[in-house]
């Protein structure tokens, strides 16, 4: 199996109310979209589009991760992990300055699997396709681990796990344990080619192999609270 990724590049900065499946359509005709892809789009742009983005100073910032959190997970000093509204677990609750105007932030979309479905639809009549998977993607930290990755926070037409349960692995013995975060992994593969400085907010990702799995949401990849062994984190002053 080969994997293609191909930034899409030549997208201008994103305003409120613009249509990203329109201006994605042409970069994505000249890049050969066919049917079996997958386009990757930051959660950066689609807050952009979607009025997402409010004014903030450091109070104001405050209060908006206040809004966007669900839970708290986690405290030290400034730096909050929460869960969000959507069931995330992320610094600040999504609420980030990156990439937008001075003196402004970020939120998660409301519905970033319903975004991605509507970015999707619209590419599909745009470009004729009828197979087409759409992922919405967000930089998240890692327990354990060291650095940023990008995460699946919004999906449509294609799978967000694959449940590999049941099947042998090379040597024939059965498979316990693993489901794979496809939608991750995409997501994760997309950041190659879109970095944090580089104005590449969406990519094509060829060649991803989806086997009989059926579509799914990125809320599938969230870990129900009665499987949550690390559901608690340390909240300090």
């Amino acid at each position: 199996m080969t994997i293609e990724i191909r930034p899409i590049e030549g997208l201008p900065e994103i305003r409120e109310g613009d249509d990203l499946a329109a201006m994605l359509a042409a970069p994505l005709r000249a890049l050969g979209a066919r049917d079996g892809d997958v386009v990757v789009v930051t959660q950066k742009i689609v807050s952009k589009a979607e009025g997402r983005v409010v004014p903030a100073d450091r109070d104001e910032r405050s209060a908006w991760i206040r809004r966007e959190t669900h839970r708290v997970v986690a405290r030290r000093g400034d730096l909050v992990i929460a869960e969000t509204h959507h069931g995330f677990v992320c610094a600040n609750a999504g609420v980030d300055a990156s990439n937008v105007d001075p003196g402004t932030v970020s939120l998660l979309p409301v519905d970033p699997d319903g975004s991605a479905e509507r970015i999707r639809s619209a590419l599909l009549e745009r470009l004729r396709l009828t197979a087409l998977g759409l992922v919405v993607t967000d930089t998240f930290g890692r327990p354990w681990r060291n650095g940023l990755v990008n995460v699946a926070i919004g999906c449509a037409g294609l799978p967000a796990t694959v449940d590999l349960r049941g099947q042998a692995d090379h040597h024939g013995r059965e498979l316990e344990m693993t489901v794979v975060a496809l939608a991750d992994e995409v997501a994760a593969a997309s950041g190659l080619v879109m970095g944090k400085s580089a104005h590449v907010p969406a990519a094509l990702v060829r060649g991803v192999d989806t086997g009989s799995a059926a579509p799914g949401r990125a809320t599938d990849l969230i870990r129900p609270p009665d499987e949550d062994l690390f559901r608690e984190g340390t909240i300090e002053p």
